[in-house]
């Protein structure tokens, strides 16, 4: 029997991360050779980012509910199946039409991992646990990207080409669905579960619905409509989807971005490379300091705006990052900005499972991933246009101070539930 289960189950939903970073990467960090070989422009190329964008925009929400229905065990299953399957097959692909359609499709797969694994977060750790927890998952995005840059290159030249990339790449995926059958299952169905485990598990429950502002009856999923009604669903929303779009700039652009600058891939690797491990470290600084607050007897939406609204200052940093001409220094900026960002993520990812009951997490969460993608695919649009007819500075410029109105929108929207601020929402 393993003790501290639950931090097992944390290592599995940051492996499914890492993987699911890893898969969506491989275009990003091939897209200079991609662009060459196909003769693509700036626009087209965000052409086959936002179809990407499209599915997985929509199917945060559609994945939400079906997880909040049927399991995060069956929902993780069906995803990483079908999204695996979908990157082996995407040296199929023959042109940006092709590459749109497969990128769709991978979006469509990639969708579920973020309410599955906020809805297992909020099942499985106490809340005062729950920022760590939301911080070990979510770190998997920042460490898929930063395994991307030195694993993508070396398989792109060990293979001579771009096909192969793909296909390792996504066998990933079948290799982790088999631990996850294995291993994953609800804490009050789990075999290797000790009693006190569980006991610590299920009191936090009871204690976190006892303290609900209002009364209601507990059942199946929760109609998405009956949840725009309330403040709590809009802050959670909002959150996201005034930040991830700065973050899906750096990723889908900056291998791009070092090249307009003058700077050779092959040459920039250990560069690329530091964002990524900075937003790392961001995701634990941010569970971590808002954990330390909350155990030191701060409400949790207390502790969670302090640290969103203190991060959202750092990324101001990508105003200097846009007139750094050496590689270092820009590098820095970039990797302070991704930091103070990933620090506003966990606490975003942390907003549904603390402020809902467990029935609804995952219909939240999906509803801000939605907000999220639908960010992305305007602002990726757009990206291809501005650094087509002008640069990337205007693009940067504008990713600096968008987290600031994020934080306003927290401050307002994202209020206690009840005096102590340890109530969640459940929806009568």
């Amino acid at each position: 029997m393993k003790k501290r289960v639950r931090w097992w189950i944390g290592g599995l939903l940051f492996a499914s991360t890492v993987i699911n970073y890893l898969d969506r990467q491989t275009l990003s960090v091939l897209a200079p050779y991609l662009k060459a070989d196909f003769h693509w422009s700036n626009r087209d190329f965000a052409l086959v980012v936002i179809s990407f964008r499209l599915a997985y925009a929509v199917g945060q929400t559609v994945s939400g509910r079906l997880i909040d229905k049927g399991g995060v065990r069956r929902g993780l299953t069906v995803a990483v199946t079908g999204y695996s399957l979908v990157a082996m097959l995407t040296p199929l692909a023959t042109g940006l039409r092709s590459f749109c359609a497969f990128r769709f499709l991978l979006g469509a797969g990639e969708a579920a991992n973020w309410p599955a694994a906020t809805k297992a977060v909020g099942e499985w750790f106490p809340r005062r646990e729950r920022g760590w927890a939301v911080a070990l998952f979510d770190s998997g995005s920042s460490v898929g990207a930063a395994i991307a840059v030195v694993l993508v290159p070396w398989l792109y030249r060990a293979f001579g080409g771009w096909r192969p990339a793909f296909i390792a790449v996504g066998a990933l995926g079948f290799v982790w669905m088999f631990a996850w059958r294995r291993f994953y299952h609800a804490p009050e169905d789990h075999p290797g579960l000790s009693a006190e485990e569980l006991r610590l598990i299920l009191d936090d429950r009871a204690a976190e619905s006892l303290s609900a502002p209002e009364a209601g009856a507990t059942g199946g999923a929760i109609s998405g409509l009956r949840l725009f009604g309330f403040r709590q669903t809009w802050g959670a929303i909002l959150a996201r989807g005034l930040t991830d779009p700065v973050w899906y700039m750096i990723t889908d652009w900056f291998a791009i971005y070092l090249v307009t600058r003058g700077f050779r891939l092959e040459d920039t690797v250990a560069g690329f490379w530091l964002p990524f491990l900075g937003a790392d470290l961001g995701n634990f600084f941010g569970g971590g300091l808002s954990s330390a607050l909350i155990s030191r007897g701060w409400p949790v939406g207390r502790a969670r705006r302090a640290v969103f609204v203190g991060s959202a200052v750092g990324v101001l940093a990508l105003i200097p990052a846009a007139y750094m001409s050496a590689l270092a220094p820009l590098v820095a900026c970039f990797a302070v900005a991704t930091f103070s960002y990933a620090a506003m993520s966990t606490m975003a990812l942390s907003l549904p499972a603390d402020l809902f009951e467990n029935r609804a997490v995952a219909s939240v969460a999906g509803m801000a991933g939605t907000a999220a993608g639908l960010g992305a695919i305007g602002s990726t649009y757009a990206i291809g246009i501005v650094a087509d007819r002008f640069s990337f500075t205007p693009i940067l410029m504008v990713a600096s101070v968008v987290p600031l109105l994020a934080a306003l929108v927290v401050v307002i929207l994202v209020r206690n539930t009840d005096a102590s601020g340890r109530g969640v929402v459940k929806v009568v």
